[in-house]
């Protein structure tokens, strides 16, 4: 387990504008004043876990402090994130990448060696393995391993216009971890205020 995860880097997604939620949620600091904001918890998340971690961003919002990987496609969302990371991957002799937003303030290590092993266990020819909510069947693309193999998929997206994130990767090519309504807290991200009064009562009855 430990080999292969050394084939797989990691990066942080955080190139959003935040605009549902009036400000910038990477620096929130819902665990607490005194402890890390959810970019610097995520990254650490990552970091424990994999050799490399890298952070996405726009380049006219760089994160200090950390190795940045810049959007160059503006507009494209968390999908260009993803697609500058598994360049950088490829160009770096990983086989993949473990993209994780930002914005996920429950998310926690056993969940994401969960992934990983799951992602070591896929079949041949996987070429993304995320997490798929048992009741809805929704896919947790923002929570996901994706294979430097599946490049030609991101940057065959980026010439055309719409589409989402989740159809990049067609299921066929796609390793899916069902969960229950029991285990969905780490899925959990902050888009809105309320989302966050959300993760703060469930902070507040887990102390």
């Amino acid at each position: 387990m430990e080999h292969l995860q050394q084939r797989v880097a990691g990066v942080v997604l955080a190139g959003g504008l935040s605009t549902r939620m009036g400000h910038d949620k990477a620096l929130m600091r819902v665990h607490g004043a005194d402890k890390p904001d959810l970019l610097a918890r995520t990254h650490a998340l990552l970091a424990e876990l994999l050799p490399r971690c890298w952070v996405s961003c726009r380049p006219d919002f760089p994160r200090s402090g950390y190795e940045c990987l810049f959007d160059d496609t503006p507009g494209k969302g968390p999908a260009a994130g993803i697609l500058a990371a598994l360049r950088a991957a490829r160009e770096h002799d990983f086989a993949a990448v473990l993209a994780l937003s930002c914005d996920m303030p429950l998310m926690d290590a056993p969940t994401l060696r969960k992934l990983l092993a799951a992602r070591a266990a896929a079949p041949a020819g996987t070429l993304a393995t995320l997490y798929e909510d048992a009741a809805s069947g929704r896919p947790e693309a923002l929570a996901a391993v994706y294979e430097t193999a599946s490049l030609p998929l991101f940057e065959a997206w980026l010439a055309m216009p719409g589409g989402r994130l989740n159809c990049i990767v067609p299921q066929q090519w796609q390793c899916r971890l069902p969960y229950s309504a029991e285990e969905s807290q780490p899925f959990i991200n902050l888009n809105r205020p309320e989302d966050v009064k959300r993760v703060l009562d469930i902070l507040g009855a887990s102390l």
